[in-house]
């Protein structure tokens, strides 16, 4: 079991102002695996004032040092990717094979982006008689969630240091270990002292704290809609910058002359990654009437593909979700698709055979799903897909639209420039036709509520920098 009693603070693992642990739960074998501080008011502000003293210096480090440290830092993950992986997957529960290559992969891919990035960026230019100044905004925040958690930290903390900007993690209080791990390896590296500080703790009192407090120059947050609307709230009061990344309700949207069985094996499979828990997930899929029936037997075929079993099992690609409370929660959105009326296809709100310990869920799909149902409207955050129909292709990219978010989506059409065409229509930060893959490089944000800034590539560096025009 991995225990923590200190935090990572001004470059040193200092003990934690109050006593209380919090205790990180195996969602698969409901054991305790480890335990982090829960920090308070105190802890945040020794973090704060570090990463503010530490500012002045490293804000002025060239492109070239600041690279150097990203190097260090990433080739002591890639000599830990196994361990990493397999933490993750105690922590999380996502499947072991799934784990190595996102949980693992994607965190050391990302700061590989920015390391290749730094060199070729342009932090000044001269437009007429003014040069045109990118500096770092300064202390950040960095409040991530659980779902995929060194990755969406690492996205945070490699453009905030590549841009020059300190930082204060706080990762969730699910998943935490991670977070400590990559401290280690920060420490290991040498990374000047205040750079980077680590506060793990609740998010009403650890991330509340950090919102609101006046020497933090930047929120960048990454979670719930409910969540994100509060920090916005309280970073209001002292006029900070914030960056949000929150849920979605994406569309997949098959056209009927795309190669329909593709189409609606990639979705299913796209929403039950990560045990549904992905918030770009293509939650609603969007068929022709006239081939809705064929459609909901693909996706039964598919759906059975997603037995649910152990993490540690190379062969497992359903893992349990991340807690008993989590569980519950999808398990009441299942409750709730049944009694507006959808057709529950397959799954349902009964724990999977065989699964006596561990927060599992059947993977599920409802057909008959109308744009008005709950289940149509809010994130569920599980394996749970709704199958949608709809008689033309206005009305495809009018039920697409029809959420408060407006993350991401997807569409499938034999027609390229037709695809093209719908995605331009979509109300959504990022597209994919016909599975197109994922790129880091490319800008990942939402519309709407699923927040604002984005995140990756020069877009994700530039929410660090101020732009400061100097006359001459």
């Amino acid at each position: 079991m991995r225990q923590y009693k200190r935090f990572y603070i001004g470059g040193e693992w200092r003990t934690a102002a109050a006593a209380e642990q919090i205790s990180v739960i195996n969602p698969a074998t409901e054991a305790v695996i480890g335990e982090v501080p829960a920090g308070n008011q105190a802890d945040v502000d020794a973090a704060v004032a570090a990463a503010k003293e530490a500012l002045p210096s490293w804000s002025v480090t060239s492109p070239q040092v600041r690279g150097s440290y990203l190097r260090q830092i990433h080739e002591e993950l890639v000599a830990r990717v196994p361990e990493i992986a397999a933490l993750i997957t105690d922590e999380l529960g996502m499947p072991i094979k799934l784990s190595q290559r996102i949980q693992a992969g994607l965190p050391v891919a990302v700061l590989e982006s920015y390391i290749n990035l730094l060199p070729e960026y342009a932090f000044s230019e001269r437009i007429g008689n003014s040069q045109i100044i990118k500096e770092p905004v300064g202390v950040v925040a960095a409040i991530t969630p659980w779902n995929y958690p060194l990755h969406q930290l690492m996205i945070k903390v490699a453009a905030a240091l590549a841009a020059g900007c300190t930082i204060v993690a706080k990762p969730s209080e699910l998943t935490p270990l991670n977070a400590f791990l990559l401290a280690e390896v920060i420490d290991s590296c040498g990374l000047p002292p205040g750079v980077f500080n680590l506060v793990s703790g609740y998010g009403p009192v650890v991330g509340e704290a950090l919102a609101v407090h006046p020497d933090v120059d930047m929120v960048s947050f990454t979670g719930s809609t409910r969540a994100g609307k509060r920090v916005s709230v309280l970073a209001a009061e002292t006029v900070k910058r914030v960056a949000l990344e929150l849920g979605g309700k994406s569309a997949a949207v098959i056209l009927e002359d795309a190669n329909l069985a593709m189409a609606v094996k990639a979705t299913v499979t796209n929403c039950f990654l990560n045990s549904g828990q992905t918030c770009n997930a293509h939650t609603r899929m969007l068929v022709p009437t006239a081939l809705y029936e064929q459609a909901c037997e693909l996706a039964i075929n598919a759906a059975q593909g997603f037995e649910p079993g152990s993490p540690l099992d190379i062969k497992t690609r359903l893992g349990p979700l991340v807690s008993a409370a989590q569980r519950d929660r999808v398990l009441d959105y299942i409750r709730k698709g049944s009694e507006a009326g959808a057709e529950l296809l397959i799954g349902g709100e009964e724990p999977p055979d065989g699964m006596p310990l561990g927060y599992y869920v059947q993977p599920t799909l409802f057909g008959q799903v109308t744009p008005e149902m709950t289940i149509a409207q809010e994130e569920i955050f599980g394996p749970v897909l709704c199958i949608m129909n709809y008689k033309d292709e206005e009305d495809a990219i009018r039920i697409a639209n029809a959420t408060d978010y407006g993350l991401a989506g997807g569409v499938w059409s034999a027609d390229s420039d037709r695809a093209e065409r719908v995605a331009r229509r979509l109300r959504a930060g990022q597209v994919d036709i016909n599975g197109g893959r994922f790129n880091l490089l490319a800008p990942f944000g939402g519309y709407k509520q699923s927040g604002y800034g984005r995140e990756l590539g020069r877009y994700g560096l530039e929410e660090f920098l101020e732009v400061k025009s100097i006359q001459f």
